[in-house]
């Protein structure tokens, strides 16, 4: 083959793992993902345990999803969660959403940038933007807030609707979160801008790839 010459279509293996977790001492229950068909999964993202994952959102390359110690976890429709982005959860540590316990929700038209890490117990509500590299452990994020790169979020703190986190920021007391100010315009537009296109990736990539999963993690055309 002719590395020089574009291929008609992807030539390398389309694979990713879904699965139940291990049963552990202090999680002995196995449980298995369910991800709506609309949702995409990248090459090499990685999702195990009690996690549901909405409609038409889409799971970047190099993501790793892992309820397997902190459970369960909720990731809700048309949100996107981009390359390398890290999910996890402490067990036993949760927060209340409509009623149910999670380690970590994460609402609709969320966009999680490259490389940022979302750790329960935690919970992000709709149309928030996560920065890259940015943190976000043991917090609530309030709806359409802006966690700008590279800024960590933690030790229990609210930050409040519309609330602009700067980049670089430590934000660990509830004075901090208090002192924050609304979303600049310009980082408003920056995040519609940014979920409006991730929106378009899952049913594009899925007509490129083949919208069609086997248990074994191929891609079948």
């Amino acid at each position: 083959m002719n590395y020089f010459q574009k291929p008609s279509s992807p030539i390398n293996t389309y694979s990713f793992f879904v699965g139940a977790n291990p049963p552990t001492f202090f999680n002995p229950y196995s449980s298995f993902p369910t991800i709506d068909r609309t949702a995409f999964l990248s090459p090499f993202s990685f999702i195990v345990g009690d996690v549901t994952i909405g409609t038409d959102t889409f799971i970047g390359p190099f993501v790793s999803i892992r309820a397997d110690e902190g459970t369960p976890f909720y990731i809700g429709n048309r949100s996107n969660l981009q390359d390398g982005v890290i999910i996890h959860g402490l067990k036993d540590e949760q927060f209340k959403v409509k009623g149910k316990k999670y380690s970590v929700y994460i609402g609709d038209r969320v966009s999680c940038a490259h490389g940022s890490l979302i750790h329960g117990p935690a919970v992000i509500e709709d149309q928030v933007f996560v920065g890259f590299n940015a943190i976000v452990y043991n917090a609530w994020i309030g709806e359409k807030a802006f966690i700008s790169s590279g800024a960590t979020v933690t030790n229990g703190v609210y930050i409040k609707t519309n609330t602009f986190v700067p980049p670089n920021a430590t934000i660990d007391t509830q004075k901090k979160a208090d002192s924050l100010s609304a979303v600049p315009k310009n980082e408003s537009n920056f995040a519609n801008e940014v979920q409006r296109v991730n929106a378009e990736f899952p049913p594009a990539y899925s007509l490129y790839f083949g919208n069609k999963r086997c248990s074994c993690g191929l891609a079948c055309s």
